[in-house]
C-alpha cells in the first residue's frame, strides 16, 4: 500500500470513528477534548505526581460525569494522550460484566492488559521489569519502600523484588523461568509459596521472610501498588488509569453496588494509591447517576444498612467506604461542558476539513441540528458527517436531521450477578 493510500485509508477511519462516537486516535486528534477546564485539572495533577507533591502526598481521583453521547470516553482518550506524551504508562479499563468495578482482581488484570502502548513486546510490566536496573536511585527508592513496614504491603512483594534483583544475572540454573513466574505474580497470576520459598534458598535469602495468608482481593489492591511504583522505577512518571462506562454499577444487585460504591471510595479518595504513590485514576459516568441510582432506587439509607446487617469488620469497612463512595458521586463529579458556539463552530470546521480530505471533494455548507443547550457533542457530528455523506452522493438532496433522546437504563441486570471473585 502507497503512503497515500494509507494516508486516504486513515482519514476515513477517522471520519467513521467521529461518526459512530468511537473515541479512536484519529477521531480525538481532529476534534481535541473540547474541555479545557477539566484538562488543566487533569495534567495539573500529572504534574504533581512528576513533581512528587501531591496534596498530603496522596493523589486523589477525578471523577467525570455526562450524558450520552456527551463525550466522556472522547475526553478519556484525549487525556490518555496526555499522559502517555508526559511519561506516564496508560490503561483504558472498560467496566463491564467481564470486568466488574466490585472485583479488583479482574480490575487489575484489565488494566495491565489494557495498556496503550501496542509496541512493547511482551507486557509493560514484562518490559519494565526488564528496564529495572539495580544501580540507579529510582530502584533504590523502590527497594527501600517495597521492604518498609510503612508501605502495607504483603512480604510477598519484597521477596519477589530480592529474588528478580539477584536471579536476573542468570547465575543460577532455571533462574530464567523463575523470573518470568516472578514477573508473571507481579501481572496478576498465581505464585506457589514453594516455588517462592525455592527461590529465596537459591539467592540465599531462607528464612528471611515470613508469609502470612491474604486475600486475592487485597493483594490486588496491593499489585496496582506495586505496579505503579515499579513503573516509575523502570523510567516512567507513573500509572494513569482511565474507568469508563462505569454507571454499568447501576445495573448491579444492592449488594455489588455497595462493594462498587466501596471500591469507587478507594479510587477517588486515594486509598488504592497510598502515600506517594505514582498511580491516577479517573473515572466517567452519567450524570444522571445521583437522581436515578442514588436517589431513584435509595442507595444511600438502603445499602449502608444492608452491608452492616452481615455483622462482619469487612462488610462493616465496606459499608463506610460505600457511603464515601456515594457522597463522592453527589458532591465531587465534575461536569463535561456542553459545546458553546465556538466549540461548535471550531469542530463542524475541522470535521468538513476532514471529510472532504476523506472524499476528495469540497463539502458544502449543512445544516445539522438545530444548537439547542440539550443537544449532546455526538449528535452535531454524527448529523454533519450525514447530511454530507447524503449531499455527495445526490448533490440535489437537502437533508434534515432530527435528534432522538436516549435514556439511561439502570434495571437491575441478573447476568451481571456474581461473576466476580468470592468476597472474603
Amino acid at each position: 500500500m502507497t503512503s497515500l493510500s494509507r494516508d486516504l485509508v486513515a482519514t476515513r477511519r477517522a471520519v467513521e470513528a467521529v461518526r459512530s462516537g468511537v473515541p479512536s486516535r484519529d477521531a480525538v486528534a481532529v476534534l481535541g477534548s473540547g474541555q479545557p477546564e477539566l484538562e488543566d485539572r487533569f495534567t495539573s495533577v500529572l504534574e504533581q505526581v512528576a513533581e512528587r507533591r501531591a496534596p498530603e502526598n496522596r493523589v486523589p481521583g477525578l471523577l467525570l460525569g455526562g450524558g450520552f453521547g456527551a463525550g466522556k470516553s472522547h475526553l478519556l482518550t484525549h487525556l490518555g494522550h496526555l499522559a502517555g506524551s508526559s511519561g506516564f504508562v496508560v490503561s483504558t479499563v472498560v467496566i463491564s460484566k467481564e470486568t466488574p468495578l466490585h472485583d479488583p482482581v479482574k480490575v487489575f488484570r484489565a488494566a495491565i492488559q489494557g495498556t496503550h502502548d501496542s509496541g512493547r513486546a511482551h507486557g509493560v510490566l514484562a518490559d519494565s521489569a526488564a528496564s529495572l536496573d539495580p544501580d540507579t536511585p529510582r530502584y533504590a527508592e523502590l527497594s527501600r519502600w517495597v521492604s518498609s513496614p510503612a508501605s502495607g504491603l504483603d512480604e510477598r512483594f519484597s521477596a519477589t523484588l530480592l529474588c528478580h534483583e539477584r536471579l536476573r544475572s542468570g547465575e543460577v540454573t532455571g533462574s530464567d523461568e523463575t523470573v518470568d513466574a516472578l514477573v508473571r505474580f507481579w501481572g496478576g497470576e498465581p505464585l506457589r509459596m514453594a516455588d517462592l520459598r525455592r527461590a529465596l534458598t537459591s539467592v540465599g535469602a531462607a528464612g528471611l521472610y515470613s508469609f502470612s495468608p491474604i486475600t486475592a482481593r487485597e493483594l490486588a489492591r496491593q499489585r496496582f501498588q506495586f505496579a505503579g511504583r515499579l513503573m516509575r522505577a523502570a523510567g516512567h512518571e507513573g500509572w494513569v488509569i482511565l474507568f469508563d462506562e462505569v454507571e454499568l454499577i447501576g445495573r448491579y444487585s444492592l449488594l455489588q453496588r455497595g462493594r462498587s460504591y466501596a471500591e469507587l471510595a478507594r479510587w477517588l479518595s486515594g486509598h488504592n494509591h497510598g502515600p506517594g504513590l505514582p498511580l491516577v485514576a479517573v473515572l466517567a459516568m452519567t450524570d444522571d447517576f445521583d437522581a436515578a441510582v442514588l436517589t431513584g432506587k435509595d442507595d444511600r439509607t438502603q445499602i449502608p444498612a444492608r452491608l452492616r446487617a452481615k455483622q462482619s469488620p469487612e462488610w462493616d469497612e465496606t459499608a463506610e467506604l460505600a457511603e464515601v463512595g456515594m457522597r463522592h458521586i453527589e458532591h465531587d463529579m465534575m461536569l463535561l461542558e456542553p459545546p458553546d458556539a465556538a466549540e461548535l463552530d471550531r469542530a463542524y470546521e475541522a470535521l468538513k476539513k476532514l471529510h472532504g480530505q476523506a472524499f476528495g471533494w469540497s463539502p458544502p455548507d449543512v445544516h445539522g441540528l438545530e444548537r439547542l443547550g440539550a443537544t449532546r457533542m455526538r449528535q452535531y457530528v454524527r448529523a454533519w458527517i450525514n447530511e454530507w455523506d447524503l449531499v455527495r452522493l445526490d448533490p440535489t438532496f437537502h437533508p434534515q436531521t432530527e435528534a432522538v433522546a436516549i435514556t439511561s437504563d439502570y434495571r437491575e441486570d441478573s447476568a451481571l450477578e456474581e461473576s466476580a471473585t468470592r468476597f472474603e
